[in-house]
């Protein structure tokens, strides 16, 4: 007995399916956490600082770069410009340049600081959905403090 042709398995269409579905569990790849090398940078001790200690400093810049890169851009988008799964961090700052005096802006800065920091050590979670992971434990406080150091050289408006 055959089927009527509306009923017949499509092979194209059903590898298609089964394609679309699954590069979308693979849209991101490994997404396994990458220890950051912070071999150079001045050592910051284990009490977390409340702003960054690496702004402008040439070589945390550097090593940031590579550690966005390896635990970020995932989601971030490379080179800081989202795609849109995840908010673009060269605006993470952008409300504190238009603060014309300067002690509020830096006042705005040290709080965007300690915002970004607590993002990466304990991630993002609302209603149960783990948004971001906690980096905690695999990103020591040199190499948080370097990828922030990168992405104030990303900003879209600069301070």
């Amino acid at each position: 007995m055959t089927r009527p042709p509306q009923l017949r398995p499509r092979p194209r269409l059903l590898l298609a399916a089964a394609l679309l579905c699954c590069s979308t569990a693979w849209a991101h790849g490994d997404v396994t956490p990458q220890v950051v090398d912070t071999t150079g940078l001045p050592k910051l001790g284990a009490d977390w600082k409340g702003e960054n200690p690496y702004r402008g400093h040439a070589a945390a810049i550097k090593i940031g770069a590579s550690a966005y890169n390896q635990n970020c851009a995932r989601c971030h988008g490379l080179e800081a410009i989202s795609g849109g799964i995840a908010p673009d961090l060269r605006k993470l700052d952008n409300e504190c340049v238009t603060l014309k005096v300067d002690t509020r802006k830096k006042a705005c800065v040290a709080e965007i600081d300690q915002y970004y920091a607590s993002s990466v050590r304990k991630g993002k979670v609302r209603n149960g959905a783990v948004y971001m992971p906690g980096f905690e434990g695999i990103l020591n406080q040199e190499a948080t403090w370097a990828i922030k150091s990168y992405l104030e050289t990303r900003r879209e408006r600069p301070l």
